[in-house]
């Protein structure tokens, strides 16, 4: 992993290799092809630039014919940047490769948080980039500033729309909820949704009929699968799959009714004898995942939209584009900031969100209350945000498992392999299985699953229901 170079050493300096934090360059380039590099610093992470060691390596100083004048480097981020960025310029002694006495210069750039710095003579934008200063275009420019907070993708006008595209009944339900009989474009215009006669990007999400029309990939797809993992072609395992791409509020309804339908509760024997339920996950968890991707995720980035993806052993909720510069995977869950505060506070006063920023540490603290692992955040190829809720079935099994063991004997149950414990797995979660659903599980053909589920029936582990052994429903459930 690469880290910041703290110390201004030039033995460092010649023998390290470029990277996201550190550049150097001959005293022979000139300050304004140099500012590339302290924009590209200061609009990523920082950095610090090195003037007078070559791109080898080499120390070769300021003293020689061709070298540019010091002083021009070190008046770098207020000659050739704009805004100028945040500097500190250092002269370092060194002896040269050729033995002479003579230095380095060592420009430490500050990463800039809330302004995009461009070169001032042609204002590009660079962006540092692993070893290289990359010239960004108009678009990935507009996204910069959207990360920066210099500029706000919910603000911008939608300039297709009018109050024509909103769905009344969001509306309705939002005037009611903030307590106004106001007329409606008096409401959309005040709370700045309207602006000229047409929605903004917040305005369209919130309250427009068809969000899509204007953001394409304004949508949520809930898809629950068979199995642990998704399978193609032939082997395809949706159960089932939805697409909610209605305005905000009507897509979290939507997608919450449609996951609640799809968990499963989990039933075991208490110590006082009688079964208990357990959901599969607590509410609480899955619902702020998902409020949180609808609410927070980077409406600006085209290419995705959010998934809520259902397997037999976890959820996976993928909300799409970076985490905001100020947050962190390790700071989640105590640092509150909102990419769409405008989106955030409408969802606030409609009920959807809750504004303090309890929600990820709650998410920890209902996992923790279930005997769960803790939550997953991860940023799958450095373009989205996921959340993973592992349901620990497996877990939950287990402890069935020990109550099927003092039913028909520890020895029995110890002498079984892996298909049939897979056999009474399936069972257990789903309170039955068939041949075809074990096969699916342990990949093998239907002739050893009806061997194995026939040899469980016959050990009195599984009970068989059907007409005959020919029927197509048949199937088993644990035995009594």
């Amino acid at each position: 992993m690469q880290h910041p170079i703290n110390r201004n050493d030039v033995n460092v300096f010649s023998n390290i290799k470029e990277n996201q934090f550190f550049d150097r360059k001959s005293a022979r380039i000139k300050p304004n092809d140099a500012a590339r590099h302290v924009v590209a610093f200061a609009n990523a992470s920082g950095g610090k630039l090195v003037i007078g060691i070559e791109d080898d390596g080499e120390v070769t100083g300021f003293d020689y014919e061709g070298a540019q004048n010091v002083e021009d480097y070190e008046q770098i981020h207020l000659t050739s940047c704009t805004p100028g960025p945040s500097v500190h310029v250092e002269r370092i002694p060194v002896v040269t490769s050729s033995g002479s006495d003579d230095f380095i210069l060592v420009i430490e750039v500050e990463p800039s948080p809330d302004r995009v710095i461009c070169r001032r003579n042609d204002k590009k934008v660079f962006l540092r980039q692993g070893d290289k200063s990359v010239e960004l275009d108009r678009e990935q420019v507009i996204r910069l500033e959207y990360d920066k907070n210099q500029r706000h993708f919910e603000d911008e006008i939608a300039d297709r729309s009018s109050i024509e595209d909103v769905d009344p009944e969001v509306l309705a339900r939002y005037k009611a909820d903030i307590g106004t009989d106001l007329p409606d474009e008096q409401v959309l215009r005040s709370r700045g949704f309207l602006v000229n006669g047409h929605l903004t990007n917040a305005g369209v999400l919130i309250f427009a009929k068809n969000p899509t029309r204007f953001i394409p990939c304004a949508r949520v797809r809930v898809i629950r699968f068979d199995g642990n993992k998704m399978q193609t072609g032939r082997r395809l395992n949706i159960v089932k799959e939805r697409t909610f791409d209605g305005p905000l509020p009507k897509a979290i309804e939507g997608a919450k009714a449609m996951i609640s339908e799809q968990l499963r509760e989990f039933q075991y024997l208490g110590d006082d004898g009688r079964f208990k339920v357990i959901p599969e996950y607590p509410e609480f968890a899955w619902f702020e995942g998902l409020v949180n991707a609808v609410t927070h995720r980077d409406y600006a980035f085209s290419g995705d939209h959010i998934r809520v993806m259902m397997y037999d052993d976890r959820m996976e909720i993928l909300s799409p584009g970076k985490l905001p510069s100020i947050v962190t995977l390790e700071n989640m869950r105590h640092t509150r900031y909102s990419r769409n505060p405008v989106i955030a506070r409408a969802l606030v006063e409609m009920g959807w969100v809750r504004e303090l920023n309890e929600g990820v540490q709650r998410i920890y603290d209902e996992m923790a209350s279930f005997f769960l692992n803790d939550p997953i955040f991860e940023e799958p190829n450095d373009a989205s945000v996921q959340l993973t809720l592992e349901n620990s079935a497996t877990s939950r099994v287990l402890r069935q498992f020990d109550t099927l063991e003092e039913s028909v004997g520890q020895g029995v149950m110890e002498g079984l392999n892996g298909y049939e414990i897979a056999a009474v797995q399936l069972a257990m979660g789903r309170g039955r299985v068939t041949t075809k659903e074990l096969g699916e599980r342990i990949e093998k053909g239907s002739s050893l699953c009806a061997r194995t589920l026939k040899r469980l029936a016959a050990m009195g582990i599984l009970e068989w229901h059907g007409s005959s052994t020919h029927d197509p429903s048949q199937y088993y459930t644990l035995a009594r």
